[in-house]
């Protein structure tokens, strides 16, 4: 299988003669030599203002692998269909005391995966806490993430867990999430079936509400987000999607360069199966390595599945807050009053996290704070029932 080498920055310098020998060189069979090629083409580097900072130090200690290896992860029974028994059940951690930010290790299958977990300080554990899976962008790992976000300072305030699992440098050489290739987009199969049995494991060990879990994204993390929420609806209350791309826009990694500079026609609900899931999305219109008619494909195609599931939205502009950039808000609510969609479309914003911390890579102090707003949109969703664990 071709091997994705896929960096921010990077992805728009490889030139499109060499682009289009790699296509060829696919076409023919020839993977190992496209995957060099293209490798080649990157390792020349993009332009000095767009490569990513040194890896920056963790918002909080950073604490070594666990010695406990949670449980395999299992299949989950298609939406609708009859809860899957856990494949062994876990035996719960002790979800008061202190916060704290620690690194574990999941039985992703194969291989183990590492990933970081936020636990908000409790006095008790009478009432379970929403949580959010966040997914890092392509050379980005958990800790960055979490510094660049600052999502763990605003769980702190609202109370919730927050997971950040970390792709493995075997499956993909710049840690990207494997959002283009078909054998990580379906369900119970690949990174989607892991991340999902991720965060019902944290669900069930550290006192999490199944009905109140949540993804967001950045990049090809925004990407998996979009494709994680539309495979498991059952498991996923609301998605965030910042500077990513629809589900399902390549099934190659030649695709997704093509989809990343210049997103495919919308797609009608019956083609992407009409999976309404509540989205914020989040993108700048400025970013050279997505294209953002990228997120405003996702915001449509959000809109359309609702109706065609009988959620009907309206649409009105939203209050941005105060940031040095203009923002255009538009929020799509239900008859009810409910935001289902909403989309953020910031003037002059890069490829980056808007609103984040510099100490993080891929952010954007300057503009209006994602990490807020994906969570203020998240908690007004919850599933209809809590899904067992």
């Amino acid at each position: 299988m071709l091997q994705c080498s896929i960096t921010k920055g990077a992805i728009l310098y490889i030139p499109l003669e060499e682009l289009a020998k790699a296509t060829e060189l696919t076409r023919g069979g020839r993977l190992q030599e496209a995957t060099q090629l293209i490798q080649q083409a990157l390792q020349r580097g993009a332009p000095a203002g767009e490569k990513p900072a040194p890896a920056p130090t963790p918002s909080a200690p950073r604490a070594d692998v666990t010695d406990v290896t949670d449980v395999a992860f299992r299949e989950l029974p298609s939406p609708g269909g009859a809860p899957a028994a856990a494949a062994e059940q876990p035996s719960p951690a002790s979800s008061t005391g202190p916060a704290s930010f620690e690194r574990h290790a999941f039985d992703g299958g194969a291989k183990p995966y590492t990933y970081w977990l936020y636990t908000p300080g409790r006095q008790d554990d009478s009432a379970p806490l929403p949580i959010v899976v966040m997914l890092h962008g392509c050379t980005q790992d958990g800790a960055d993430f979490a510094t660049g976000t600052a999502m763990n300072e605003l769980a702190a305030v609202r109370g919730c867990l927050v997971v950040y699992p970390e792709q493995r440098q075997d499956a993909n050489s710049m840690r990207c999430w494997n959002w283009f290739e078909p054998a990580h987009q379906r369900r119970d199969s690949g990174e989607p079936a892991m991340i999902a049995a991720l965060a019902l494991e944290v669900a069930a060990r550290h006192g999490g509400d199944t009905s109140r879990i949540y993804i967001a994204g950045l990049s090809a993390g925004g990407a998996m987000a979009t494709l994680v929420g539309q495979l498991y609806p059952d498991v996923f209350a609301a998605v965030g999607v910042h500077s990513g791309l629809p589900a399902q826009s390549a099934q190659d990694v030649v695709g997704a360069m093509s989809a990343m500079r210049k997103p495919a026609a919308q797609r009608t609900p019956s083609t992407r199966a009409g999976i309404a899931v509540p989205t914020i999305v989040f993108h700048g219109n400025s970013d050279r390595t997505v294209h953002p008619g990228n997120g405003k494909r996702i915001v449509q195609e959000a809109v359309s599945a609702a109706d065609a599931k009988g959620v009907p939205l309206s649409s009105r502009p939203g209050p941005t807050g105060a940031s040095s950039r203009t923002v255009r808000r538009a929020v799509h609510s239900s008859a009810e009053g409910q935001p289902w969609v909403e989309s953020w479309e910031i003037v002059g914003a890069p490829h980056a996290w808007s609103g984040g911390r510099a100490a993080g890579t891929y952010t954007d102090p300057q503009g209006p704070d994602a990490s807020a707003a994906m969570l203020d949109f998240f908690l007004q969703h919850r599933l209809a029932t809590q899904r067992p664990v």
